[in-house]
């Protein structure tokens, strides 16, 4: 007896993310998973995203079954500090100036888990910004004209916040915005899903 397809179910609501899948051409739902996304004593940035990916998406296995969960969350440490959404303007302003004139290191989680065997997947892409010297002026225009609060370093590369930079270095740009797409489809196609022979 042949088994359905399973479907793929993105745990997160983040507009973002779900525009990076989008881009896939791949069908999907989501849905937000409830985890504590609190770091754990000395915990490591690359251990915190592949935790924190894998417990959103084993948090939504039991009222999804059928499904490929795929789990990501993303952390960015200036001078070994991880720093997260700043949420609001006084706090994009201390992170951009703190970013000023460094390179930053955003750390990415990926975790996809079958919902009905749980063999899960999870790994961690890194993805290095090189600021530019930035004016107390310059950081201030951009935080009013594109008011970054939700965004992992306080700033929308997809956006006027490539203005920011001297150079980007890393394998996928889309890791950048909270999925690293190309790490997610090597793990589908491990598992028949390809949306070039869909």
């Amino acid at each position: 007896m042949n088994l359905p397809p399973k479907k793929l179910l993105l745990a997160s609501t983040s507009p973002y993310r779900r525009a990076l899948l989008e881009k896939t051409m791949l069908s999907f739902a989501c849905a937000a998973p409830d985890i504590d996304e609190s770091p754990l004593p000395g915990e490591l940035p690359a251990e915190l995203v592949q935790r924190l990916a894998e417990a959103k998406a084993r948090a939504l296995v039991l009222s999804h079954p059928g499904h490929y969960i795929i789990g990501s969350d993303q952390v960015c440490a200036i001078n070994g500090q991880i720093t997260g959404k700043p949420h609001t303007f006084d706090n994009a302003l201390i992170q951009l100036q703190a970013a000023s004139g460094q390179t930053v290191t955003f750390y990415t989680g990926l975790s996809l888990v079958d919902s009905d065997t749980g063999e899960t997947q999870t790994l961690c892409e890194t993805f290095d910004v090189t600021f530019r010297h930035l004016t107390g002026a310059e950081i201030r225009g951009y935080l009013q004209t594109e008011q970054p609060y939700d965004c992992a370093g306080s700033f929308k590369c997809e956006g006027l916040g490539i203005s920011l930079f001297e150079r980007l270095n890393g394998r996928d740009p889309n890791t950048l915005i909270g999925l690293p797409i190309i790490a997610l489809l090597d793990c589908l196609r491990a598992k028949g899903i390809n949306p070039l022979l869909s």
